[in-house]
């Protein structure tokens, strides 16, 4: 079982900076990793998974590091497309659930902005609407 020391603390800093944006979103350990929540909701939960008892994440895995997962909830117009490929798989339980391979590879504005739609789906009506939406990217 990992432990909040096994995310690379960058990666828990950069997601750090994201979530505390978010109104009364905080950071708890979970039984693996680190997750943030509102109220008793996850918004998202990072952490290095045994590819051992969990093969699916085998292939996401390097020579010398294991695969850094982050999981978090997204709208249900969103699933398809996002979930269709790497660093994005449809996670195996939950009906809206995504995992996302961290590293170098990962673009941190979209992450920043798929942590706040998390937030979105999982915070009470009167909180998410404090969080303005931005406009699409073209």
């Amino acid at each position: 079982m990992s432990s909040p020391g096994d995310v690379p603390p960058e990666i828990l800093n950069r997601l750090r900076s994201i979530c505390r944006q978010l109104p009364e979103a905080y950071e708890e350990p979970a039984w693996i990793g680190v997750r943030w929540r509102i109220r008793t909701r996850t918004i998202a939960h990072v952490y290095t998974p045994d590819v051992d008892r969990y093969p699916v994440y085998a292939s996401y895995a390097t020579a010398d590091q294991e695969p850094i997962v982050m999981t978090f909830r997204v709208p249900a117009d969103d699933l398809l497309g996002l979930a269709g490929g790497f660093p994005f798989f449809r996670a195996d339980w939950g009906h809206n659930v995504v995992a996302a391979v961290l590293g170098d590879h990962t673009d941190w504005t979209e992450l920043a902005e798929l942590i706040t739609d998390s937030y979105r789906e999982m915070a009470p009506k009167f909180l998410a609407a404090r969080v303005p939406v931005l406009p699409p990217i073209d």
